[in-house]
């Protein structure tokens, strides 16, 4: 028989024979767009996703290798061993690197960074993973996490005055549209303080509170029910209540008591904005960069609470000072323990809601309505902007009464004096607020950052030497954010120290900002 023909000659492939040529050549030989520009202003475009790698994790959140390929017959042993025991190494994400990550999956990791810039991204997404982490933390001591709210919504379940204890008998708060008082109620072995709001008219917006995904400035109801009202607790300004508390004759019968609705909230109000402000006025004036801070900080939590009932369609009833309530922070930062009350920052809730089902919702005020009749239609509600407006100068002690809502009519706002860093920016923001024109008018998401921007930066002065780029300000939010991260680990240490209310804002804001965004900021501003 003839022989067969002789074999071909085979070829190694050593492309495929080194893995490490598949990793470099990504650094390396075929940079991805984005590799090298995480340094510059534009947001670079974003790559193919990968196979397996979901297109919203970001660029600088995947693995810098591309597919593994298989190995073939020409590969020697060793290179397949090497091979194979890296891939049974996991990578970690930026967002589980932490000090402890083992040096095995670490080196994993490090092994695909082959240039400074590789290295810089990982080091941001670990900051930025760990700023989210830090301000997860500190909403929750604020508001208690939503698991605990759950088992207390079910212990409260079917519930009455029997099951509280009245702690005081007369309110501790008194809002535009109910009495709050404070109760008492035993949960796990453990005596909790709740408030037990008693609306003065039905309350025709609970199903739409009880819906609300929780928030930091939004009133949370935990339990509610219908009953007499009990003979210790006294109604302010009704007839005969005051007469009878100073008595403390118990009536004969409880049913001559009305029946009222009665909402339990976790957080108890100790004052509203109105009364904050009326008390404030010797603050002001020997304290105003102190109290101008505060009202920048107490107007961001309304803007943030409003934008947070934005997105689930849902709106302020009346925001006014009288409706919105002040709440104690349950742990103080160190900086602000031994101070008094009036000086630390409390939390504010907004806790009156309507669904809106048109475009256009009904005006609150009287005074509201003479200012948008005639305004076009638009697609969002225009009252909120307007009410934030009017809650700047009332918190600032400047009447804008009647006469003054002739002047805007005009254009002649009321003057904002120049007491603080934070006045020129104030009397801004209320302009652009207030504005005649509804297409020149800031939205509620704008504002929040203007006051975010004027709490935290960039101030003026960073563009005095330095042209306002894309690049300098993304420059400026990766250093802030890493030195804010510094500050807190500095802070940590010292006795007794805790983060409060105030580093939870600013935490938000580092989180979320944009070089993007404070352009557009700062323009509004600044100019």
């Amino acid at each position: 028989d003839p022989l067969p023909p002789p074999l071909p000659k085979k070829q190694l492939q050593r492309a495929e024979s080194l893995p490490e040529q598949g990793l470099a050549q990504h650094c390396r030989g075929d940079p991805t767009p984005w590799a090298g520009s995480i340094l510059y202003s534009t947001p670079p475009p974003h790559p193919q996703p990968e196979e397996g790698i979901p297109s919203s994790v970001p660029p600088w959140d995947r693995p810098s290798w591309g597919p593994k390929k298989p190995l073939t017959k020409s590969q020697s042993l060793g290179d397949s061993v090497a091979w194979s025991s890296l891939q049974k190494v996991p990578s970690p994400s930026q967002a589980e690197l932490t000090f402890g990550t083992a040096d095995g999956e670490l080196g994993h990791l490090l092994q695909s960074l082959e240039s400074p810039a590789g290295v810089y991204g990982v080091v941001l997404g670990c900051q930025a993973a760990a700023l989210a982490r830090l301000s997860a933390r500190i909403q929750e001591e604020l508001v208690g996490s939503e698991e605990r709210q759950q088992l207390l919504e079910a212990e409260l379940a079917g519930k009455n005055w029997a099951a509280l204890s009245i702690l005081d008998r007369e309110p501790c708060c008194e809002s535009g549209d109910a009495w709050y008082f404070r109760v008492g109620f035993t949960f796990e072995q453990t005596q909790l303080a709740f408030a037990a709001k008693v609306p003065k008219l039905s309350c025709t917006s609970l199903g739409v509170q009880s819906s609300l995904r929780a928030h930091c400035s939004i009133q949370r109801l935990i339990g509610r029910f219908t009953d007499h009202l009990p003979w210790e607790l006294v109604l302010p300004g009704i007839p005969g209540e005051q007469s009878r508390s100073t008595s403390g004759v118990e009536p004969a019968c409880l049913a001559t008591r009305p029946v009222l609705q009665v909402l339990i909230s976790p957080e108890v109000p100790y004052q509203t904005l109105a009364g904050f402000v009326k008390g404030s006025h010797g603050l002001h004036r020997t304290s105003p960069g102190h109290y101008e801070r505060l009202a920048c900080l107490l107007l961001l939590q309304v803007c943030m609470g409003l934008e947070h009932l934005r997105v689930q369609k849902v709106w302020q009833g009346d925001l006014c000072p009288k409706n919105l309530l002040l709440v104690r922070c349950p742990c103080p930062p160190q900086s602000q323990q031994g101070k008094e009350v009036s000086l630390s920052l409390p939390r504010l809730l907004i806790s009156h809601f309507f669904k809106v089902k048109d475009k256009k919702r009904p005006c609150s005020t009287s005074q509201e309505q003479d200012w948008t009749e005639g305004l076009a239609a638009s697609p969002s509600p225009v009252a909120d902007e307007l009410n934030v407006g009017m809650l700047i100068y009332q918190i600032l002690h400047i009447d804008i009464s009647l006469e003054n809502a002739l002047g805007f009519r005009s254009n002649r706002l009321p003057e904002i004096p120049s007491l603080s860093i934070y006045s020129t920016g104030l009397k801004r923001l209320a302009m652009l607020l207030l504005h005649r024109d509804p297409c020149k008018r800031v939205s509620i998401e704008q504002a929040k950052s203007i006051l975010q921007v004027l709490l935290w930066g960039p101030r003026q002065e960073l563009f005095a030497r330095s042209k306002k780029t894309l690049t300098l300000l993304q420059s400026w939010v990766e250093v802030k954010r890493a030195l804010l991260l510094l500050k807190f680990a500095e802070n940590s240490a010292g006795a007794g120290a805790s983060l409060g209310l105030e580093e939870w804002l600013c935490c938000q804001y580092f989180k979320e900002v944009t070089e993007q965004t404070l352009y557009q900021v700062t323009h509004a501003l600044y100019t």
